[in-house]
């Protein structure tokens, strides 16, 4: 309320001459902010717009009148009311002499009209004129409407004038005018195509905000074609060197950050043209380097700015000194206490791990703590980061944790993409068939109706395929312990209906295949299930055939079944069904009832579902019959094509259109003649056969079947010809144009500041301190989330696992973990440079052997002597660093070193970068190997179980 009383006070103001409105526009804002409910609001707002009507329908209205009554009007379609009588009103405004009441009628049109609206047309000519206006007001008044308003076809009536504007002395229409281009290159790319040398002028302009400007068309024009912009790779980093290092105004700066807005773009851009390409992205690590140097965490715009970096860096060739880099900018905002800044260090950390794997290592606590966040959104983009991370070693853990999070939430839409990528993931790593089909039992009991139908095909096929190998009797067990698994679950309430298909067909195939259960018991468990489901046609019909299974397999064996009371009721009913095919099953089970042993072998063959069947597609077994038939007598079958006297239903259709394409109105304007004869409304409503539909079915996304008209005729093979009918019925409805909606999440931090944790301390000694001891002085890691990131992360440090096995020595799997989890230490050596390893490679590790042939070697003869690159040797000092593999996610030998692709090309060597123990010796010797190759390590990071446990 108080809020409200300032408002209306300054209100007041500005209704004694500040702003020169009447006392009733006051009332009428003062009375809106009061109101207690939406209902309240919509009849103050109904009143209000009656009372406007009447107004404007006088004709005697001042002009002054009229521009506040144009802004009420504005105020109540911003609201949600429909104010269209007073649309005319403002396009009449927009013609006025007055630049106040011109700009009011341009802004009142530009929120009340689209491109689509038919009063556009009345405005085209008065932005036409002026855009050759010399009040440089109103030139930017019109350009501004024009990119509102200005359609497709619009388009070429006011081009040529825009592209004039680009040379205007003053500043702000020349921006102006690169924004209409923009503009009108998003709505018709090929009309602005000739005009693409303009923002390559424009780049150069003296004013930064019209360089500004012109780098929003320039990066859509990159992401299209990045090739041919290769050029300007010097100019951009040019220009983020400037205004990196204060050469812009000071006006330009937002909370001391220099031009932020223009870095984020000049970073965009440059993550695209860098990307595979080492010479573009050489020529922008030094730039990089002086803004991770220079970057600010004390603000909002200042970590926008790193990440941004962060996400060009991972984008580009890499390079070790600028990984180095944006690993640590990463460890900082995922120490820090908001959320905000955690869920940019999960992002980050993702776009990292593609290029060096063994980053993520070093932040396994902290993605433990992510994961166990009460924050929604941090979890979800925490689960993220561990479905890139996911391998073979590390599945069970991680699949686990995304189906224990699925079964907790209630969004069908990301429960859906969290089943997906299960089933995705346990496709790609199954440990084993067993763990994968409970996996698949846990994902269609928890959501099964969100998953895709095909997984269903694969889990059943799975299990009649077994391992693939010789091996009957692990085929035997897997299926026996899938029927066991299934008997258990079968009586849940609730279950989804594609989960019900599987346990039929399991229970119909493999239920008495080992003797276990009788037949009579599971034919009970199929009966429940039909009669638990009676509007479910599918799952009583896979129930009703896996009851001819049981039979069927039962009289091959020469046993005799009787048939169950209620099961014999349940045939009858079936038999009587609207279902066709539910009437066919329960047919079909009534005539195997009565075959004998010899005629249901061949009819229904056991274990035979994996077998191929082969179809006659000629029917070759009725050739005798059909020669029969001759010899009697019989007229052989003409084909429709040959048939003589008789017209298809085609020819009629064909012979419609001609007729009624002379007589039917067309209704398209400003189009191109089709090349085709196209059908036309027909005056009588004819019915034609069509051929059904078909739609493509997404992957992740189960369709749902609506009643509908078109599916009724498409089960009848008939539908309206509608072949030429616009689709277009009447005017469009008065609806607001969509704007994105603004974000509602709350911030803890400001872009004034953010705790002084994240960047404000100095001392080497808090930057190398570990994640654990910085948030919690004193306090050991718990031993739960230990093992959580040994399972997750790979191999643990040798001391943590020494002292959880002299804890715990009578537990025989920490003996198993301690035994496996011996890192073997690295080794440095100097090896020729290798050619640049694939960044999209995410699967299992390849040999880390050099090649037998060095193919700059080989180029050695071509280039000369001269340029031969000299050999470094190894050092003693860098010899004796030798680190041990911290609970690495990827168990397999992977080499982490880089490339650097700095400006010196005589270093041909591969320095694998030690990180700084606490030791201060070890450090000096580790800096003098550095400084002898030319290489200045950034990685502080210390040995993180070895401090805490040690």
């Amino acid at each position: 309320m108080e809020q409200l009383r300032t408002i209306g006070r300054e209100l007041a103001m500005g209704s004694q001459g500040g702003w020169g409105q009447s006392k009733e526009f006051l009332d009428l804002v003062k009375s809106i902010g009061e109101a207690r409910s939406k209902a309240e609001e919509d009849r103050i707002i109904s009143r209000e717009l009656d009372h406007l009507k009447r107004r404007l329908a006088d004709p005697d209205v001042p002009r002054r009148k009229m521009k506040e009554l144009l802004l009420r009007l504005v105020y109540a379609e911003m609201l949600g009311h429909d104010a269209s009588f007073g649309h005319i009103h403002a396009v009449k405004m927009t013609h006025d002499e007055s630049l106040p009441l011109k700009r009011t009628g341009y802004l009142a049109v530009s929120l009340f009209l689209d491109e689509r609206h038919d009063l556009v047309i009345l405005v085209v000519n008065t932005i036409q004129k002026d855009l050759r206006s010399d009040n440089y007001l109103v030139v930017c008044a019109a350009l501004t409407a024009a990119c509102r308003l200005i359609g497709e076809e619009a388009i070429p009536a006011v081009l040529p004038q825009v592209v004039e504007l680009l040379a205007h002395p003053k500043e702000a229409v020349r921006k102006k005018a690169v924004m209409a281009l923009h503009r009108f290159y998003q709505r018709s790319p090929s009309s602005v195509s000739h005009l693409v040398s303009n923002f390559r002028k424009r780049l150069c302009d003296n004013d930064p905000g019209v360089m500004g400007a012109t780098l929003c068309p320039l990066y859509d024009l990159i992401l299209e074609d990045p090739n041919s912009y290769k050029d300007l790779v010097v100019s951009f980093v040019n220009i983020l060197k400037q205004v990196a290092e204060r050469r812009l105004p000071t006006s330009y700066d937002y909370h001391q950050m220099p031009a932020p807005f223009i870095q984020i773009k000049l970073l965009k851009i440059l993550a695209v043209l860098g990307s595979g390409d080492k010479q573009a992205s050489g020529n922008m690590y030094m730039v990089l380097g002086d803004i991770f140097r220079k970057g600010d965490t004390a603000s909002n715009i200042g970590n926008a700015i790193l990440y941004e970096c962060i996400c060009c860096i991972s984008s580009i060739f890499p390079n070790a000194k600028m990984l180095d880099a944006a690993a640590e900018t990463t460890s900082k905002f995922l120490k820090s206490d908001s959320h905000n800044l955690k869920y940019m260090g999960i992002d980050a950390l993702g776009r990292l791990i593609k290029i060096n794997p063994d980053i993520a290592e070093e932040h396994q606590l902290a993605v433990i703590d992510c994961l166990e966040d009460p924050d929604d959104t941090l979890k979800r983009k925490t689960f993220e980061l561990l479905y890139k991370m996911t391998k073979s070693t590390n599945v069970e853990v991680i699949v686990d944790r995304m189906i224990e999070y699925m079964i907790n939430i209630t969004d069908h839409h990301y429960k859906t993409e969290i089943a997906s990528r299960c089933v995705e993931l346990a496709e790609q790593f199954a440990p084993s068939n067993q763990w994968f089909i409970q996996t698949m039992n846990k994902v269609f009991e928890h959501a099964g109706d969100l998953v895709n139908i095909r997984v269903a095909h694969n889990l059943m096929r799975l299990i009649a395929e077994g391992f693939g190998e010789e091996d009957e009797g692990a085929d035997s067990q897997l299926r026996s312990s899938a029927v066991d698994s299934y008997l258990r679950i079968v009586g849940e309430p609730k279950l989804p209906s594609s989960f019900l298909q599987i346990i039929c067909w399991v229970l119909g195939e493999y239920g008495t295949a080992d003797g276990k259960y009788s037949a009579s018991y599971i034919i009970g468990k199929l009966y429940d299930v039909a009669e638990a489901h009676p509007t479910d046609d599918t799952v009583r019909a896979y129930a009703i055939s896996a009851i001819l299974k049981i039979f069927a397999f039962e009289i091959a064996l020469g046993r005799k079944i009787d048939m169950l009371p209620e099961c014999q009721s349940l045939i009858d009913e079936l038999s009587a069904s609207h279902s066709t095919d539910l009437q066919q099953r329960a047919y079909e089970l009534q005539a195997l009832l009565g075959l004998d042993k010899q005629a249901v072998e061949n009819v229904m063959p056991a274990d035979a579902s994996c077998e191929d069947i082969e179809i006659d597609r000629n029917l070759s077994f009725l050739n005798g019959y059909v020669q029969q038939a001759f010899e009697n007598g019989a007229a052989p079958y003409i084909p429709e094509s040959e048939r003589s006297g008789v017209v298809s239903v085609g020819n009629y259709k064909a012979q419609d259109q001609q007729e009624t394409s002379a007589h039917a109105l067309r209704f398209e304007a400003y189009e191109l003649p089709p090349a085709a004869s196209q059908a036309s409304i027909s005056p009588t409503t004819d019915l034609v056969p069509v051929p059904e539909p078909s739609y493509y079915k997404e992957d992740h996304q189960m369709s749902r079947s609506q009643p509908s008209g078109d599916s009724l005729s498409g089960e009848f093979g008939l539908k309206l010809r509608l072949d030429g009918v616009q689709k277009k019925w009447g005017r469009p409805a008065y609806s607001s144009s969509s704007t994105p909606s603004s974000s509602t999440s709350s911030q803890q931090a400001t872009n004034g500041g953010v705790s002084s944790e994240v960047g404000g301390s100095t001392s080497s000694q808090a930057r190398e301190s570990t994640y654990g001891s910085k948030r919690q002085q004193a306090t050991e890691v718990s031993a739960e989330k230990q093992r959580l990131a040994a399972s997750l992360f790979g191999k643990a440090d040798r001391k943590a696992q020494a002292g959880r096995k002299t804890a715990k020595e009578s537990s025989s799997t920490e003996k198993v973990a301690t035994a496996n989890a011996t890192p073997q230490p690295a080794k440095e050596q100097v090896i020729p440079s290798a050619p640049p390893p694939d960044l999209l490679d995410l699967g299992e590790p390849v040999s880390s052997s050099p090649p037998l042939a060095d193919p700059f070697t080989q180029l050695e003869g071509l280039l000369g002597p001269a340029s031969a690159s000299p050999v470094v040797s190894e050092t003693p000092a860098s010899s004796t660093l030798k680190t041990p593999d911290l609970m690495s996610i990827f168990s397999d030998d992977v080499q982490t070193g880089v490339t650097s692709g700095s400006t010196e090309p005589s270093l041909g060597v591969n320095v694998v970068a030690a990180k700084k123990g606490p030791s201060l010796q070890d450090a000096l010797q580790k800096d003098a190997a550095a400084r002898q190759v030319g290489v200045t390590p950034t990685g502080n990071n210390p040995i993180l179980f070895k401090d805490l446990l040690g």
